[in-house]
């Protein structure tokens, strides 16, 4: 194996570096949908495959990054670098490009079924499944092309060793521009439509464009794939390992990016549970103290579990009168923190939903 450093050590931080924060990203979206939301969707599970199929390319890349991914020709050829490195790097780049292009895919089919639930017009589904079966489609050409690049299928890493046919790589780099361009339009549809979405909402011009951000993030994968497109002329070079450098840092970017972005996008409920944790926090620290004083007025020292009686118990500033009480209210709400669907437009309060309300009077008469 070869130390990381130069192109290596980059592959592999970078790689590193959008696994964890896509992980993250994706285990806080399984907590909110399982444990606050309670409503594990279709999307929730494609979202966790595209995570663990990205899991898989991200090994690609970090083993493959001490085999020899982003070095040239040459460094295989000095000792006790052999030949055998070559084959293993170029396996691990192979696994990796055919693991990235599912994984794009799977994630993108995971945003759009999302948008899916809060689209109400019939031309809006349109668009969104018709994002599904092109990225299905395309992603299918691509992963053949990669997949099958080479007969028998190891000769792409065994090349140099055994005998065997490629296509030519004219046809793979005009299926990868093909594939690019594709992605980058989808991406750009389900960032844009989520703008036409929330816009018709009744809500204030603030919260819109709020909205409108947090549902457009998942568009931000298609800025790695129009980065990564300028590169991928580097299909036909003779340093292959070395010159795909840069294809390779961007293929872990859109992944990582795609799968954080569209699993941001569920996190609201979190940031409720957390402001809710911090209220209850805040209230039994300032009203949760152990045997509280009864909801009438006191005088002095007087103990009301003494005497249950009279008017002493009940408001002093009554005097003498007769007949007198206290109004007790009991009030609760029923929240939306368990319901599948979110309230697009909260309402500024400590309670929410619907709210139940009681008044008793509790009245004594003095003989």
């Amino acid at each position: 194996m070869f130390p990381l450093e130069d192109r290596s050590l980059t592959i592999f931080v970078v790689t590193l570096v959008f696994l964890i924060i896509s992980f993250i990203a994706v285990a806080l979206r399984c907590f909110v949908r399982l444990r606050l939301v309670k409503a594990f969707g279709w999307d929730d599970a494609l979202m966790v495959f595209a995570m663990a199929l990205n899991i898989l390319f991200a090994l690609c890349g970090l083993i493959g990054a001490r085999y020899g991914l982003g070095r040239k020709m040459q460094d295989f050829g000095t000792p006790p670098h052999t030949m055998i490195e070559l084959e293993t790097a170029l396996f691990w780049w192979w696994l990796g490009q055919t693991s990235y292009v599912i994984t794009c895919v799977v994630a993108k089919i995971s945003i759009a079924l999302a948008l899916l639930r809060l689209t109400i017009t019939r031309t809006h589904r349109i668009i969104l499944w018709g994002v599904i079966a092109v990225s299905i489609v395309i992603g299918l050409v691509f992963w053949f092309i990669l997949t099958l690049q080479c007969s028998p299928v190891d000769h792409f890493w065994h090349r140099l060793t055994k005998s065997g046919t490629c296509i030519n790589t004219d046809y793979i780099l005009d299926v990868a521009y093909l594939y690019s361009v594709i992605a980058t339009i989808c991406d750009f549809i389900l960032g844009l439509l989520p703008i036409a979405l929330v816009w018709r909402l009744n809500m204030n011009s603030k919260t819109k464009t709020a909205l409108a951000g947090i549902l457009s993030m998942g568009c931000v994968a298609s800025a790695a794939v129009i980065v990564r497109i300028p590169f991928l002329h580097h299909y036909k070079d003779k340093e292959f390992l070395y010159a795909t450098t840069s294809i390779s840092i961007w293929s872990n970017v859109e992944a990582g990016l795609g799968i954080t972005a569209g699993s941001l996008v569920t996190l609201r409920p979190l940031f409720r549970w957390f402001r809710g944790s911090y209220y209850e926090g805040s209230k039994s620290r300032t009203y949760g103290r152990a045997g509280s004083m009864p909801l009438s007025s006191m005088n002095g020292g007087y103990n009301p579990r003494q005497e249950q009686t009279g008017n002493k118990y009940w408001r002093p500033d009554l005097g003498n009168q007769p007949n007198h009480g206290v109004t007790t209210t009991v009030q609760t709400s029923r929240g939306s923190q368990n319901s599948s669907q979110e309230d697009l437009n909260p309402k500024q309060s400590s309670f929410s939903g619907v709210n139940v309300q009681k008044s008793f009077l509790v009245t004594t008469d003095q003989a």
